[in-house]
């Protein structure tokens, strides 16, 4: 069974050393064959990884992208590249920080034993942040299931057949979001509770501005769900207030129009001409192992 990992990283080359070694050691007694694919989104610092005592995984690349993309551009192109040049069952995107947490990856390997045909998720059960930046995390989840009928309970830490990778690179959501695309292509993930771990180094990179931006991103993906539960709120509510209209009762009315503008926006960063190109944005790939 051969499994790639793939780690998109940028100006985190420390952290990434230190996952390297703790996906090392948890692998030791799994009976699969891991190989790692780390996508470097343009990073300005140095490359230093230090890939001592790594004997357990096959083999290292690090593959350098020209021009910076973004999170989940990077993980996209990473697995177009993986589709077309690598001999892979299933493919593990994880985040290069120490959130994704690298002994969750044994639950995956005993899941794939019961379900070799599915993909499996990592349900958030915990989380690291803050008070209030898991009741904004909150929010979203609700605010995405109103909308689009999609309780997203994951991030990128998955497991996927190479079926589902298959289906990611051949649809245009996956360019601008990982985890709504998923929700779009695969009616039956296999769920694998998973802990939100603590960065190495540093405070979290998912601020308040990229938990918007990465909510709405998602919900992008189902625009046209967006649009007709729009359209359906907007006129159940214009009939209730229609005796009481106001610039006060008229404000939830101009903020789902407004909303509806900021979906369909957004919904234009998935382009298929720009995913199907992302390969050419490869400078060079490192062999490191």
């Amino acid at each position: 069974m051969n499994i790639i990992i793939l780690i998109p990283v940028f100006n985190d080359f420390r952290s990434t050393s230190i996952l390297l070694e703790e996906i090392n050691s948890n692998i030791s007694d799994l009976n699969a064959s891991f190989s790692i694919i780390l996508i470097n989104d343009a990073s300005t610092e140095e490359k230093n990884l230090e890939n001592k005592n790594l004997n357990k995984i096959k083999s290292i690349k690090l593959i350098n992208m020209r021009n910076n993309k973004g999170h989940a551009r990077c993980i996209a192109a990473g697995l177009k590249h993986i589709s077309e040049n690598e001999d892979f069952d299933y493919v593990i995107p994880m985040d290069g920080d120490g959130e994704d947490r690298p002994e969750e990856i044994k639950n995956f390997v005993e899941k794939i034993k019961d379900n070799p045909h599915k993909s499996i998720v990592g349900e958030r059960v915990k989380r690291s942040e803050g008070l209030i930046f898991k009741i904004c995390y909150f929010l979203h989840k609700i605010i995405t299931y109103t909308f689009t009928g999609k309780f997203i309970k994951f991030g990128n830490f998955t497991c996927l057949t190479k079926e589902t990778v298959k289906k990611l690179i051949d649809e245009k959501a996956t360019w601008s979001s990982f985890s709504g695309s998923l929700a779009k292509i695969e009616n039956n993930l296999i769920n694998s509770p998973s802990i939100r771990g603590s960065r190495y180094f540093g405070p979290s990179k998912m601020s308040f501005i990229n938990l918007i931006k990465h909510s709405l991103a998602i919900i992008a993906v189902f625009k046209s769900s967006v649009i007709f539960r729009s359209i359906a709120f907007y006129a159940i509510y214009l009939v209730i207030i229609a005796e009481y209209l106001s610039v006060i009762t008229a404000i939830p009315l101009a903020l789902i129009i407004i909303f509806g503008l900021v979906i369909l926006k957004i919904s234009g960063r998935e382009n298929m001409a720009e995913f199907n190109n992302s390969l050419t944005n490869i400078s060079d790939i490192d062999i490191l192992k």
